[in-house]
């Protein structure tokens, strides 16, 4: 069943049950009200007949002319004896007529049905010398009032069935704006699923409702964001093969010449070995880069826990130092610095800007630390060849280098400073560089002490 349906099939329930309480409560409220009123009025006409002398005093209860003063074209008034015999009445109903007549010692007030007529009744003993000689009662059929109530039944089931087919029309006509959206998503999705194709929806934020315009601009992001990955993939794989290709292609070539020439000439074969092999550890460390790379992508690639920033660098510090033969600096202004993150990945980071340091710089490089509000800030500087400032902007692209001659002359593949940057964005930090040609570059790291990491 569609949502469409089900919203107004839900609508037009509760609307019904609605109106079926509602109608109930106003019928009997109408009944109960006009009827007190009905009885406040033979009440109050008991009181004045009461109030007669004649009646009051017993005598003259048989008299014609007594009780035409006080009667109504819808009752019937009477005066019965003990021995229920009917000594005085004045009236034409032919219902209220065939009433019977049954004597009552006391005052009494009620409703009776005849002949599918309400009737209501009053009943007051005449005392005379304080011995009760006889009663007076009063009828009062409520043809009329009945009347008006099957006119207020027909009004509330006319007006409640208008309502019923407008909150179909109008519950139909509001769900069909509200799922428009939702089934623009749908067919959206269907015609990317069928053409491969990604595109977005185009709603109207004026005429739809806050929460759909979440919808769908949660999901225009979404495929905007897929759309990006998309093309960063289709990057990737263009420079990956772009890349690959060059190694390859020198390992053939030289692989042929060997093949044709290797075995006259020596020289030529020591150039083709030195060359294959160097271009194999090439190809080693691209591919090594670039699974690093896939590995970073994952979103669970993090494992959180508490460690020692200063302990970490100085141990890799003095690693890098006997490896490279390269003095290394460290500068940090408590003996402690602790913060929550990955310890293996921000090693695997600091690992990757100094091994760039050392690749463009002959001076010693410094690494400094600190801690300021909840961020340690960790700097990494060296006074080498620098970055031009129209080349900075794009120093974290995929396979993007400053110099492709000479980063392969150090063996960068231009993949370090991504897997760099997205170590940083997992840590939810920041990396900034400053730069000048010939002055050195300093790569500076903001992380927050405590991250929301994934473990």
């Amino acid at each position: 069943m569609t949502l469409r349906r089900r919203f107004t099939l839900f609508t037009i329930f509760w609307l019904i049950l609605i109106l079926i309480f509602f109608n109930i409560f106003v019928y009997f409220y109408v009944i109960k009200i006009t009827t007190n009123t009905e009885q406040e009025v033979i009440a109050t006409k008991v009181s004045l007949m009461m109030e007669n002398p004649r009646i009051l005093s017993g005598r003259g209860l048989n008299s014609a002319d007594l009780l035409n003063e006080y009667y109504n074209v819808n009752e019937m008034i009477r005066i019965i004896l003990p021995n229920n015999r009917v000594v005085n009445i004045t009236g034409s109903d032919p219902v209220l007529l065939e009433l019977p007549a049954v004597f009552e010692n006391k005052m009494i007030s009620g409703m009776v049905m005849k002949s599918g007529e309400r009737i209501l009744y009053t009943r007051v003993p005449i005392r005379e010398e304080g011995n009760i000689i006889a009663m007076l009662e009063v009828n009062r059929i409520l043809d009329e009032l009945d009347d008006y109530l099957q006119v207020l039944v027909a009004a509330l089931s006319v007006t409640s069935a208008g309502a019923i087919l407008f909150a179909i029309f109008g519950t139909y006509w509001f769900t069909s704006r509200l799922t428009s959206p939702i089934q623009k998503m749908v067919n959206t999705i269907r015609e990317i699923d069928r053409s491969g194709k990604l595109r977005q929806i185009s709603i109207n934020s004026r005429e739809e409702s806050a929460e759909l315009v979440h919808l769908v601009r949660a999901f225009n992001q979404m495929i905007e964001r897929l759309d990006r990955t998309f093309d960063r993939q289709k990057q990737f794989v263009a420079d990956a093969s772009h890349e690959l290709k060059t190694p390859l292609t020198v390992i053939s070539s030289y692989a042929g010449m060997l093949k044709r020439w290797g075995k006259d000439d020596e020289n030529l074969r020591s150039e083709a070995i030195e060359a294959i092999n160097n271009e194999s550890v090439r190809l080693q460390n691209l591919i090594k880069s670039m699974l690093m790379l896939a590995e970073a992508e994952q979103e669970d690639w993090l494992n959180i826990q508490q460690f020692d920033v200063v302990m970490m660098v100085d141990e890799l510090a003095t690693m890098m130092q006997t490896t490279f033969q390269r003095q290394i600096r460290v500068k940090a202004l408590s003996k402690s610095v602790q913060m929550q993150g990955d310890k293996e990945k921000v090693r695997q980071l600091l690992v990757i800007l100094l091994d760039n340091a050392i690749k463009y710089s002959k001076e010693p490089i410094s690494v400094s630390m600190a801690v300021s509000r909840g961020v340690v800030k960790i700097e990494v500087k060296d006074r080498g060849v620098g970055i031009p400032e129209d080349e900075q902007p794009h120093l974290f692209e995929r396979f993007y280098r400053v110099d492709g001659a000479r980063s392969r002359t150090t063996g960068g593949v231009g993949l370090g400073l991504s897997i760099a940057k997205r170590i940083v964005d997992m840590h939810e930090g920041k990396i900034d560089v400053y730069s000048m040609p010939n002055s050195g570059t300093t790569i500076t790291l903001h992380f927050r002490q405590k991250i929301n990491g994934r473990g």
